[in-house]
């Protein structure tokens, strides 16, 4: 996933750049996982999503296109062990981080 910037709300073709994957994608998620992911409409009635809908998002995400879970698998993971999924996800984000830290060290050497 591509870096987001530090703002309020998300448009979904800002999310859909960002997970690399099609709007119609993330919009049919929303409709699968609305137990998760509550986005705001603005007058226009486009989608305006929080930081907590990229969060989901990104479990979602996790679940389904790294790990192989069905969407029917993803849903009663994250009903059941949402909190467990998280902790599991920053470990492998924080993971990532180091090892780009630890290459641009051993580049440097």
């Amino acid at each position: 996933m591509q870096a987001l910037p530090d703002k309020i709300y998300y448009r979904i073709n800002e999310l859909a750049q960002a997970f690399d994957v099609n709007p119609s994608k993330l919009r049919y998620w929303e409709k699968e996982f609305s137990f998760l992911i509550k986005p705001k409409k603005n007058s226009k009635g486009e989608r305006l999503f929080t930081k907590k809908d990229v969060e989901n998002f990104k479990l979602i995400f996790h679940l389904v296109e790294e790990n192989g879970y069905t969407l029917d698998g993803a849903k009663k993971k994250l009903r059941e062990k949402r909190q467990k999924v998280n902790k599991n996800l920053t470990v492998i984000e924080r993971l990532e981080k180091i090892k780009t830290e630890l290459i641009k060290v051993r580049d440097n050497l």
